[in-house]
């Protein structure tokens, strides 16, 4: 296995932090101290039983959250590509203990480009692959949404699973589907494993023996489902599918780990009762389905209501991850 980028990969964190992997021994890792809240608010009735979650929002020393959803409209803040470095204009809280490299993982045809997010301070030692939806790594949306998760203090990976060849907004709707034609899902399963492997050597280098998470949007989110069926455990602990599409209900049956699904009640590429399907087959499963929503609400929110429930499905998603990885011992 090796890397390539336009920095070295150990100059991603202070070097006085004990190793020169991303990732940090076990010993350095200080977990954040938590205080704790409740919130509610109304999920769909229809489409779960629980509709109205109480949620204990975990809030940490360092809070990136506003900021965050913030730079969606602000075009003075940016995240750019090597070294993670914000540029806000505004004297909104911002997270400066992120940093991100762009890097190659493994060798010769096997070489997988992808975005490496990392927490500084308070990071609890634990790596989340995160797939992407059809619009690439390189996508501004999921590398946002990347920054966002790393300031909770994980290791964010997002690999590119179309090799250089994402959807662009720019190409005739017509063509769509045959682009998506040229997408092997083997392939894709494959650069995706590759990229789990990675994250598992740099643990293991690490002297760190936690399973990892995994997070999809849209195209990813339906990935999601098949790599946990794949691995049964054996790698990934935890899984979140956001508004997953192209499915599979008898894959999920194989599925041995705690996933969490979010959507929207009004998004036709994700049907809710396809969801409720799933889920049946699925042993330990949440589905927050979220009123009025469609496609892409929680990394693209086009609205200050959208922003709101991107806000709650955010933190939804972070408290399943800290219960299902990050509080393990």
């Amino acid at each position: 296995m090796g890397w390539s980028g336009s920095i070295p990969l150990s100059w991603a964190l202070p070097t006085t932090l004990c190793s020169s992997n991303f990732l940090f021994k076990q010993s350095c890792l200080p977990v954040p101290a938590f205080a704790s809240h409740e919130l509610h608010f109304p999920i769909n009735e229809e489409a779960n039983s629980d509709y109205e979650v109480s949620v204990v929002v975990q809030r940490s020393s360092i809070n990136c959250s506003r900021s965050f959803w913030l730079s969606r409209t602000n075009k003075n803040s940016r995240i750019c590509a090597s070294q993670v470095k914000v540029e806000d204009t505004t004297e909104d809280e911002t997270c400066e203990l992120v940093n991100g490299v762009e890097l190659s993982i493994g060798e010769g045809d096997d070489a997988i480009n992808a975005y490496l997010c990392t927490a500084v301070k308070n990071n609890n030692g634990t790596g989340i692959l995160l797939l992407s939806d059809v619009f690439g790594f390189e996508d501004s949306a999921t590398r946002d949404f990347a920054y966002l998760v790393a300031c909770n203090g994980y290791n964010v990976l997002v690999p590119d699973l179309f090799r250089g060849d994402p959807w662009t907004k720019e190409r005739p709707k017509a063509l769509f589907e045959e682009w998506r034609a040229r997408q092997n899902p083997e392939h894709i399963a494959k650069d995706i494993f590759i990229s789990a492997d990675w994250m598992v050597n740099e643990f293991a280098a690490a002297g760190i023996t936690k399973k990892l998470g995994i997070i999809g949007f849209c195209f990813g989110g339906g990935q999601v489902i098949d790599i946990l069926a794949h691995d049964q455990g054996g790698c990934f602990g935890v899984g979140v599918s956001f508004y997953g599409t192209g499915i599979s209900t008898s894959a999920a049956a194989n599925i041995r780990v705690p996933v969490l699904f979010i959507a929207g009640d009004n998004d036709p590429l994700c049907p809710v009762n396809n969801l409720k399907d799933i889920g049946k087959e699925i042993e330990h499963q949440k589905i927050a389905v979220f009123q009025g929503r469609g496609h892409s609400f929680v990394h693209r929110p086009e609205s200050p209501e959208e922003d709101e429930d991107a806000e709650k499905a955010f933190v939804i998603m972070r408290n399943w991850l800290h219960d299902g990885l990050a509080i393990e011992t």
